[in-house]
């Protein structure tokens, strides 16, 4: 292995280690000292400490019952299969290390919670009204495959509500940002948004230094 390769291999494998360790830290920390819609400002009111638990998608979006947690899990296990294959694959072509980087970020983020999703409910119980046990004698809260994500960042920046004028939501409360996330959600977002401009603002001149190149090598060759 070259030493270009060795260091790409290095960097990621590094990168997602040290995210799944904080993820995994703070998600434990919550759980097992905070109970379900307990808060904690961390910055006045507008950055908070706010435990709930996620039966679904990221940013609290949600699918029913005991059969859609399941295929959620196994959806994600497969999921995050396909991104570390692709991600190796990548780093043994010796591209750009960025992309892998972004790549890396998203696959870190979706082991995250998949770690949630199949192991929380084995081995923690119930956080509603108490705060949780990691390992309680009488077992998990869940079968396999069926624990909840934990999130806990909750960043509502205006807390306001709809002024009157307003059709339809006059009057109703106003929340800008509402979604509530964990360390895994914000590798993923933050991977698909660096994914999304790379594409758009750098990939086209990848493309055409590669052309260029091939070009330069032809007319060598001749």
């Amino acid at each position: 292995m070259d030493k270009k390769k060795k260091k790409q291999y290095i960097l990621i494998f590094s990168l997602i280690f040290g995210i799944l360790v904080i993820d995994q830290l703070v998600k434990i920390l919550v759980k097992t000292h905070m109970h379900i819609g307990e808060e904690i400002p961390l910055i006045g009111n507008w950055c908070l400490l706010h435990f709930t638990e996620n039966e679904g998608f990221a940013f609290g979006m949600k699918i029913g019952g005991s059969t859609g947690k399941v295929i959620l899990s196994l959806f994600r296990i497969v999921a995050s299969g396909a991104l570390c294959w692709y991600l190796i694959h990548r780093i043994k072509k010796g591209v750009r290390t960025v992309p892998s980087i972004y790549l890396a970020l998203i696959f870190t983020g979706a082991v995250g919670n998949v770690i949630d999703s199949c192991f929380y409910g084995l081995i923690f119980n119930e956080s509603y009204y108490n705060i949780a046990q990691m390992f309680p004698p009488e077992g998990g809260y869940a079968p396999f495959l069926q624990g909840r994500v934990v999130d806990m960042f909750y960043f509502p920046i205006i807390d306001s509500t709809w002024p009157d004028w307003v059709p339809i939501w006059g009057g109703q409360p106003f929340v800008f940002f509402s979604a509530i996330f964990n360390v895994a959600d914000a590798a993923i977002t933050i991977g698909a948004i660096w994914l999304i401009i790379d594409q758009i603002f750098f990939s086209k001149k990848d493309e055409e230094k590669k052309a260029s190149k091939t070009l330069v090598e032809e007319i060598e060759k001749k």
